[in-house]
């Protein structure tokens, strides 16, 4: 008989079914509790075309842009959290969603560093052509951050359902209506992005919001329930023995 060279999670210092799942279940609302204050502080750099050459709000703005690293850390801490047990159920799956995840945080990362440009080049005393000039980057740089809000929180995220929703609907380590949310979502999420980006689809139209609802609710429900309930034991047995 081979022996699996993995070695088994419960085996592996610091990282007991339990722990994992309350370590990913925490980061999971870690995301949620920074990336929608972020997105509301971060509104006056988004709303204002002049910004770069007004006054500004550079401290709300500094401080919503802070929560989106916060989220983006925990992006990626979610998948290297769960990462040594989902492993077990599909390597490859597993894998692809810490990709995903990395993905999704560096075009975060992307997002926050171009409204940090804006504020480091704002100048509310330019005036003329200088003027001009700046609103045009500022412009540019607001738009960068909407592609990447549009193509990282707005598109990975049903590509991290369709990785993390299998194997956690195969694996029956939370109820399997759970994922099962996030794989009806994934292709609705990822169809109304898509329009948007073809332009037969558009920012706030129903498509978009009935299009959302569904990751919501799954990243919201997989998030606590393993805070709150952790893996099924019997499928943490399971997928344990099929490891080996």
């Amino acid at each position: 008989m081979t022996l699996s060279t993995h070695p088994r999670p419960d085996t592996i210092p610091g990282t007991t079914p339990r722990r994992i799942a309350a370590t990913a279940g925490a980061l999971y609302l870690v995301t949620f509790l920074s990336s929608i204050p972020a997105y509301l502080l971060i509104t006056p750099i988004l709303t204002d075309p002049g910004y770069i050459v007004s006054a500004g709000a550079d401290t709300q703005v500094l401080l919503g842009s802070i929560l989106d690293l916060v989220n983006a850390v925990a992006c990626i801490g979610t998948a290297v959290a769960l990462f040594p047990l989902v492993r077990r159920v599909h390597e490859s799956a597993a894998l692809g969603f810490v990709a995903a995840r990395v993905m999704e945080a560096a075009i975060i990362v992307v997002g926050v560093m171009a409204l940090f440009t804006v504020i480091s080049l704002r100048q509310p005393d330019a005036t003329g052509a200088e003027a001009d000039t700046l609103t045009l980057i500022g412009t540019a740089l607001v738009t960068l951050r909407d592609w990447t809000f549009g193509f990282g929180p707005g598109f990975v995220p049903a590509v991290n359902a369709l990785l993390l929703g299998y194997v956690l609907y195969r694996s029956r380590l939370v109820p399997r209506i759970i994922p099962l949310v996030g794989l009806i979502g994934a292709p609705l999420l990822a169809s109304s992005t898509l329009g948007i980006m073809l332009g037969v689809n558009h920012e706030g139209s129903v498509w978009q919001a009935v299009a959302t609802v569904p990751i919501f609710l799954w990243e919201l429900s997989v998030g606590l329930w393993m805070l709150v309930k952790g893996f099924d034991s019997d499928a943490v047995a399971a997928v344990t023995e099929e490891a080996r």
